[in-house]
Order: structure tokens, then C-alpha cells, then sequence
């Protein structure tokens, strides 16, 4: 019904910076809030940054100043800039959005497949 599709990993070197974007797809209804997860190996996935719909923001502590998140209501997309990367940012991000669809007419916490973003010299 709805599908998250995340863009922008890959390999960068301490000191880089990237990119993530998001885009959600299907039948939308509307999206409450979105954001970005990651999980490295053994470890929880975690909160990254996450944008509600009128914009407030949260952040982990160990990426604020660092990472941005943004989000266009209009394409229902959601961005993750990232600079000043370190390696123990290394792990897969994740996208997630609350929607609600046109069929099901309730929220529902939908994810995206991941994106490795590895952060090495």
C-alpha cells in the first residue's frame, strides 16, 4: 500500500558528508510524522532525527549540530544532511513515516529497506 524508498548511502570518508532522501509512495491519505533510524550491528535501532508535520524537530545527542532533517510536504519526502561524519555514524539508516492510507484509514509506522552508510578512512 505504501512504500518508503531511501537514496544517498554509501562509503565517505571521516569528515564527509551525505545526503539521505526518502520518498514515500501509495495511496496517502496523510503523514504525520517522519524520520530517520539507524542500527549497527548488535545494537538497537536507535532514533536518528525525526520532523513531525508542523516541523518540530528531534534529535539524538550524539549527531545534533551535525545532521539535519527536512522534509517536503508537498513530495512526501524526508532528507537526512549529514556532515562532519564519524565512523560510529557507520550503520544502516532506516526512513520511517506514521501515514495514513486512503484503504486502511488509520496511521500505520511504515519503514523503509535500509541504507548502509559506512563512514571509514
Amino acid at each position: 500500500q505504501v512504500q518508503l524508498v531511501e537514496s544517498g548511502g554509501g562509503l565517505v570518508q571521516p569528515g564527509g558528508s551525505l545526503r539521505l532522501s526518502c520518498a514515500a509512495s501509495g495511496r496517502i491519505f496523510s503523514i504525520n510524522s517522519m524520520g530517520w533510524y539507524r542500527q549497527s550491528p548488535g545494537k538497537e535501532r536507535d532514533l536518528v532525527a525525526r520532523i513531525t508535520s508542523d516541523g518540530r524537530l528531534n534529535y539524538a545527542d550524539s549527531v545534533k549540530e551535525r545532521f539535519t532533517i527536512s522534509r517536503d510536504n508537498n513530495k512526501n519526502t524526508v532528507d537526512l544532511q549529514m556532515n562532519s561524519l564519524k565512523p560510529e555514524d557507520t550503520a544502516v539508516y532506516y526512513c520511517n513515516a506514521d501515514i495514513k492510507t486512503m484503504a486502511l484509514g488509520y496511521f500505520y509506522m511504515y519503514w523503509g529497506q535500509g541504507t548502509q552508510v559506512t563512514v571509514s578512512s
